[in-house]
């Protein structure tokens, strides 16, 4: 037979979907067999259960809160905010005037080369127009806009005007096709743990616990859990949003990355011990 001729796997899912599902719980159903017949792989049922997920999640489910956002204020000389930027490593930065709800513009890092050629800079002829969105959008509606604009990131605010978060387009994403690493994220095994300047620690929630506490000096035991992901959820009680922390046997874990799946990335510092 002519391989050409053979059904895909979107050919053999549509006969598995006649008759048609009622509801999202009868399709979930019918994915999850699909998959048990082997009609779609592991990757594919993913993708489509965070497409489906997508649909019914809001932008306040997924922002970075108001209190983590990273800005740049207006009032300050690129020498000074530039360190923070290459220590952020962030491709744009909301830029601000006397507070967060002052939210100006958004300053591309990229543009910021400018600078070190030595042109004429100024910080008010950079800035891109920021683009406000309410908290209640759905998070499908916003994809579709974010395409259509080619805009990468909007600033969310209350329902009172107040900005409470920032999201970007690869906040979106992550929640279909999981975590998307960057030129700035490690992902070799051996960066598993990064310190910052500050002392800090930088942790993917894969590390395995026997690693953790050999950097650390910890002494976190592996045989409920073999990674600090799994450790740390199990002290939260539930699965952490991003800006969540928790503090146990004298660590702070602040939730960096993760989505309505897994953990992916934690900051760990050391919580100076009471008198």
């Amino acid at each position: 037979m002519d391989e050409s001729a053979k059904p895909g796997w979107v050919e053999r899912l549509g006969a598995w979907l006649s008759p048609e599902p009622d509801n999202r719980e009868e399709l979930v159903e019918i994915l999850h067999a699909a998959y048990e017949k082997n009609l779609i792989d592991a990757d594919a049922l993913s993708m489509i259960e965070g497409v489906l997920q997508v649909s019914e999640m809001h932008v306040r489910d997924i922002m970075i809160p108001r209190a983590q956002m990273d800005v740049i204020d207006i009032a300050d000389s690129p020498a000074a905010f530039i360190p923070f930027v290459i220590e952020a490593a962030h491709s744009r930065f909301p830029v601000i005037g006397e507070n967060k709800d002052d939210v100006i513009g958004i300053l591309l890092a990229k543009d910021l080369l400018r600078y070190y050629a030595g042109e004429a800079f100024d910080v008010r002829d950079m800035l891109r127009p920021a683009v406000f969105i309410p908290e209640s959008k759905r998070l499908n509606i916003l994809l579709k806009e974010f395409r259509m604009n080619r805009n990468h990131i909007a600033i969310v605010v209350d329902e009172y005007g107040g900005v409470s978060g920032l999201v970007t387009i690869e906040d979106v994403l992550e929640q279909i096709v999981g975590e998307i690493e960057d030129e700035f994220d490690f992902d070799e095994t051996e960066d598993n743990i990064i310190q910052d300047r500050n002392g800090r620690f930088r942790v993917k929630a894969v590390t395995e616990i026997d690693n953790f506490n050999e950097v650390l000096g910890t002494q976190f035991s592996d045989e409920d859990y073999d990674t600090v992901g799994g450790l740390v959820v199990s002290k939260f009680g539930h699965l952490p949003k991003r800006g969540e922390h928790t503090i146990f046997d004298g660590l702070k874990f602040q939730v960096l990355r993760a989505d309505s799946r897994r953990l992916h990335t934690l900051l760990v510092e050391k919580v100076p011990q009471e008198v």
